[in-house]
């Protein structure tokens, strides 16, 4: 039997349908069109759902299992969104409305939690403590231990990104000082760019974005290392120590035997993993052997653990 998955995104909807080996057979996306009303959304989930299963040749009845993968804190035992900014979702009965739609369960879960769970499906053993850490506009994180999702109390563990790693420094959109994702997150590493450039009106960088600062990516200082800046070279060594600050800080209170990180970042391969890697071995504890990798499933590690929350528990 197959399972379908669902990563609900303040952007976009997708679905999947994913089969016995974790492999996502077929799969639709969508916008999700925000601002708008819980119910026109959960529409917008079935179109996208439906379309995923008539791309896979399938229909509803030979799906064994529905999950679904949403921002926020989510009561995963009644499949309540308790909130969800992006979304403007407040006690929402995410699964309550699809269940209805679909006629059997659908097993809801923070889409952080389910991307770090399908990760963990793929790479992991039942001994496994594997933490995920997603870099983009923000850092969210997921924590699976001993194969099961760590929620903490009221469904609000988790959020690595608010973890503060400078108490007097940038103020963060959450209204704290020196969150870690005000200095490792994609947009903080934009900032940092542009910062490095103006001061230095000589780098390379500035012919990556034909003269304009405004069209600084997070790609602009790692394709500026590549054809060897070194004002790019060293506004990637100093992005990766805020990044491994986090980690270190991650392998401290957890120690997990992996960490995993996606999100665009997570393209740059070996170039953002190996200063981290030699960041971290510098101010890592003793004995510890956390491995540092890309995850392996990308984008689709959110409909791979939301397909599977059936067996998250």
């Amino acid at each position: 039997m197959y399972k379908l998955g669902i990563d609900l995104g303040g952007t976009n909807i997708a679905a999947g349908i994913v089969d016995e080996n974790y492999s996502v057979i077929a799969k639709y996306s969508m916008p999700t069109l925000l601002p708008d009303t819980p119910k026109n959304i959960v529409g917008r989930i079935m179109d996208a759902s439906y379309k995923a299963l008539k791309r896979a040749n399938l229909s509803v009845d030979d799906i064994s299992s529905v999950g679904i993968g949403s921002p926020g804190a989510v009561d995963s035992n009644k499949g309540i969104v308790l909130f969800a900014n992006n979304l403007n979702f407040r006690n929402v009965d995410l699964g309550g409305m699809l269940s209805e739609k679909f006629g059997k369960k659908v097993y809801c879960e923070n889409d952080a939690n389910a991307a770090a769970f399908g990760e963990y499906l793929v790479t992991g053993s039942k001994e496994d403590t594997l933490v995920a850490i997603t870099i983009g506009t923000g850092i969210g994180g997921g924590i699976i231990i001993d194969g099961k999702i760590y929620s903490g109390n009221r469904y609000s563990g988790g959020e690595l990104g608010h973890m503060v790693i400078n108490f007097e420094g940038i103020k963060c959109s959450c209204g704290r000082r020196g969150c870690f994702e005000a200095y490792a997150s994609a947009n903080a590493l934009i900032g940092q760019t542009k910062e490095a450039m103006q001061k230095n009106l000589n780098s390379a960088m500035w012919s990556l974005c034909n003269g304009n600062i405004n069209d600084v990516t997070g790609k602009t200082a790692f394709d500026g290392l590549k054809i060897g800046d070194a004002t790019a070279k060293q506004v990637v060594e100093k992005y990766a120590d805020y990044v491994s600050i986090g980690l270190v800080d991650i392998i401290n209170t957890i120690g997990p035997s992996k960490i995993c990180i996606s999100g665009g970042i997570s393209n740059e391969g070996e170039y953002i993993l190996e200063p981290i890697r030699r960041h971290i071995e510098l101010n890592r504890p003793i004995n510890c052997q956390t491995s540092v990798y890309v995850a392996k499933l990308g984008n689709d590690a959110g409909i791979v653990g939301a397909a599977n929350l059936d067996i998250s528990r």
